[in-house]
């Protein structure tokens, strides 16, 4: 009698997940329903894992709200400022700066959402952190423009305030505020009225 062995079909082993792909599918939920959102049963849903993966890295639900919003920062203010580092013209860099920014924060809403929750003590803190260094960087872009450095961070706070102006036009009336070859333009004009000495 012939012993036929039977090959036993096997699933490929799902990637472990990190903490980071738990503070990606956070960041999402913020910028659908906000910090409500953040509930660690429908994230687990989401990212197709149970709630022992989550447990494995954040001891509960606040600690995973903090590492989300360091990689806010990490992503959407780091990230950014050395993508347009690589551009060697300040100007140009300037441009842009804006022009990567504005497109980011017209794709999502977790910059409004995350402005919309500002009186959350770690939103608050996330924020303060996050503005504080896009203002220095701004500001920092601005005198590489021969600015003195108290204008130079008047203008980067200006250049500030008009994104976080147009970011909030952009989510709440998106029918005002330019789009396409007409965003271009309108860029190019209101940073040549920032940049002119």
């Amino acid at each position: 009698m012939v012993m036929v062995q039977r090959q036993r079909k096997t699933t490929p082993a799902k990637p472990r997940l990190t903490a980071d792909d738990w503070a990606d599918a956070a960041l999402t939920a913020i910028g659908e329903g906000g910090l409500a959102a953040v509930a660690v049963e429908p994230l687990a849903v989401r990212l197709g894992t149970t709630k022992g993966s989550f447990y494995w890295h954040f001891a509960n639900r606040d600690a995973l709200i903090e590492a989300a919003l360091d990689r806010w920062a990490q992503l959407h203010t780091e990230g950014m400022i050395s993508h347009v580092e690589a551009e060697p013209d300040v100007r140009k860099r300037i441009r842009l700066l804006f022009a990567e920014a504005i497109t980011a924060a017209a794709s999502g809403s977790l910059e409004v959402t995350l402005l919309a929750t500002a009186e959350h003590p770690r939103v608050a803190a996330a924020l303060r952190k996050v503005t504080e260094r896009r203002l220095a960087y701004v500001a920092e872009l601005f005198a590489g423009l021969g600015f003195p450095e108290a204008e130079a961070r008047r203008r980067g706070l200006l250049a500030y305030s008009v994104y976080l102006g147009h970011t909030q036009l952009g989510h709440a009336v998106p029918s005002v505020v330019p789009a396409g070859e007409e965003l271009g333009a309108y860029l190019d004009e209101g940073l040549d009225l920032l940049m002119m000495r």
